[in-house]
């Protein structure tokens, strides 16, 4: 079984936002997946299962991800090793894909979340989105729209990403860093 969580925040505001890229992410791979949504209320999370592969879209806000990923991890015996979380990275140029495991959190508040809840030892999936030049400035940057131009690019860094995401369930995190990171 693996839990593929996506990053984001709740709400028709956030929806086209650079901190809602994994919501973005789930919301193209469930497309045209035949899910099942599982609705409990202590998933705190828009929940679909397809096969051996839970899809979730926490709704407690970025900054308790946490929350939501631990329950839905145990309730469905998920290994730390089966998860893997897309999410932002303001460290990473705009467009930039990159997978990793474990790690530190880089200020994301969504992955020191999920970290608090169920340690580091998950899977990531970076997906850059550049970052403002004045630092007082990345709160309101993260949850800026994506422009006109960086929208349109998105659907192919989504495509690859979701390519990524199948080969992570039965391949090694290796092979997909060496045939999926966009540079």
């Amino acid at each position: 079984m693996h839990l593929i969580v996506g990053l984001g925040n709740p709400g028709e505001k956030y929806s086209n936002t650079r901190h809602n890229v994994g919501f973005l992410v789930i919301d193209a791979i469930t497309k045209n997946l035949q899910t099942t949504s599982i609705n409990k209320s202590n998933f705190k999370a828009i929940v679909q299962k397809a096969g051996e592969c839970i899809y979730a879209k926490p709704q407690t806000y970025m900054n308790l991800s946490g929350d939501s990923v631990v329950v839905i991890k145990e309730y469905f015996k998920v290994d730390t090793s089966n998860i893997i979380v897309i999410h932002d990275d303001l460290d990473l140029p705009f467009g930039t894909v990159k997978f990793k495991r474990g790690g530190g959190h880089g200020g994301h508040n969504g992955l020191k979340s999920i970290d608090s809840h169920i340690g580091k030892e998950y899977t990531r999936v970076r997906i850059g989105i550049g970052k403002p030049t004045d630092k007082n400035e990345i709160a309101n940057y993260v949850l800026d729209d994506f422009s006109k131009e960086q929208f349109y690019k998105l659907n192919d860094i989504i495509f690859k990403c979701i390519e990524a995401i199948e080969a992570l369930k039965v391949t090694s995190l290796e092979v997909v860093q060496s045939k999926y990171t966009i540079k």
